[in-house]
């Protein structure tokens, strides 16, 4: 009897473990929701500038279908150019469940807004088949919750886009784009191709890294810092004679 009761006493013990170790491992890998406001800019005609700051280029122009986004806070001194986030409107009666997956290449905010989103973008936050988008434009700002989420470009690896004022061969700026995932770039190192020491990059601007002070010579071995601990080279070198303007395929995804 006294057995029969210990393993009944075990038994339930097991139960209230799992049901409280239950919602850690179910929340674990949960995405914050944060509430904010949007705004949008362009006209259905218009694209994002290429001059934004993060500092993309075309890349910022076209990347994800024009899906694009200037941001505010979530800016973080350029840190936070190239983050995907998935915003949505709150609104039932205008607003899709699903929202609408963003990257940022741009900086700007106003009337308490955290994203200025593309016009291809702030339409998607509408519901199809319906008024929303006529109604969410003529509103101009509305609420809406967003959460950081992991970048995915199928069929892209990661690529080194040398910057237009980048000088052949004395002043180099390039940005890393098509980095999948979820982390932040946080820094750039180069090498020659013997790579006896790795040398870092300035942070320019945005999403640029630059070097002014003899940047290396032949081939250049790139490697970059993800999340702030993680090294990821390159499998592939910037050639001899790098170009201003040309993107270079690493050969690695994240």
């Amino acid at each position: 009897m006294g057995l029969a009761v210990l393993e009944n006493q075990v038994g339930i013990l097991c139960v209230i473990c799992m049901v409280l170790l239950l919602p850690a491992v179910c929340t674990s890998h949960d995405i914050s929701t944060y509430s904010s406001r949007a705004t949008y800019y362009g006209s259905h005609n218009s694209h994002a500038s290429p001059s934004g700051a993060c500092g993309f280029g075309e890349f910022g122009k076209t990347v994800n279908d024009g899906s694009v986004t200037g941001v505010s806070t979530l800016y973080r001194n350029g840190a936070g150019c190239g983050a995907c986030y998935r915003v949505k409107c709150t609104s039932s009666q205008y607003c899709s469940e699903r929202g609408v997956d963003v990257v940022v290449t741009d900086h700007g905010g106003g009337d308490k807004t955290d994203f200025i989103l593309s016009y291809e973008a702030y339409a998607r936050l509408a519901r199809r088949g319906s008024e929303g988008a006529k109604e969410l434009f003529s509103r101009g700002v509305i609420d809406i919750e967003y959460q950081r989420i992991s970048c995915r470009y199928p069929g892209h690896n990661v690529m080194f886009k040398i910057h237009e004022q980048s000088r052949y061969p004395n002043y180099l700026a390039i940005a890393v784009i098509y980095a999948a995932g979820i982390n932040d770039i946080t820094a750039v190192q180069l090498c020659q191709e013997d790579c006896k020491q790795w040398r870092g990059m300035r942070k320019f601007f945005g999403a640029v890294w630059d070097m002014s002070n003899s940047v290396p010579s032949g081939p250049i071995k790139v490697r970059f810092q993800v999340g702030g601990s993680k090294w990821v080279e390159s499998e592939n070198n910037l050639p001899a004679s790098w170009n201003a303007g040309d993107a270079y395929d690493s050969n690695i995804q994240l």
